[in-house]
């Protein structure tokens, strides 16, 4: 299992081989290719979940609240308002979920897909862990119904079926003539 999202895929079309007069038989040591599913919907609204970065943006968000908390809410740090900075900080953690995504990415993965469903996921994720940039208008009951929301819908989000290649599917029809052609004349 794979961090990201896994598209689904065709069965790969085989060569020819010699030895069935140019594709008209099949052979019965060739084993049948098989389809790949994907991700199913459970699996697809887990992997979506930004965690690593929401992590990361926890650990910030828990620096930032004490500070707050010391500060009486008029904090700042390095002369900026500890607000400020935490809409910096949520900033920050938007432009490295797609990053993240991109890094992790293995063969198979729709990275975009899951970078941009993770990347839309991350404010409401944050919003639910109370993020010190949403603290003048949080509200924990709505914040369960948002991300209880988001996390259902996104796992309705499938990567496209990868398609196999336009040569690929041409090798693999007999009935082209110019392939048939090619095959008896060299």
């Amino acid at each position: 299992m794979g961090r990201l999202v896994r598209k689904p895929k065709l069965p790969e079309a085989e060569e020819a081989q010699s030895t069935d007069f140019g594709g008209m038989f099949q052979s019965r040591a060739r084993p049948a290719a098989s389809a790949e599913p994907g991700d199913d919907y459970l699996m697809r609204m887990v992997k979506y979940i930004p965690a690593e970065i929401i992590g990361g943006s926890m650990l910030v968000n828990a620096i930032l609240a004490q500070a707050m908390a010391a500060g009486n809410g008029a904090a700042t740090m390095a002369g900026l308002s500890v607000t400020t900075i935490a809409v910096g900080a949520l900033l920050v953690g938007l432009i490295l979920t797609p990053l993240f995504c991109w890094y992790v990415r293995e063969d198979g993965d729709a990275w975009i897909v899951n970078a941009v469903v993770s990347t839309i996921a991350f404010p409401f994720w944050a919003y639910l862990m109370g993020a010190v940039a949403f603290a003048k208008f949080h509200d924990g009951n709505l914040a369960a119904i948002l991300i209880l929301t988001v996390t259902a819908v996104s796992g309705l989000v499938a990567p496209i079926l990868e398609q196999p290649k336009l040569q690929e599917q041409k090798s693999a029809n007999p009935k082209d003539g110019p392939r048939l052609v090619e095959s008896l004349t060299a």
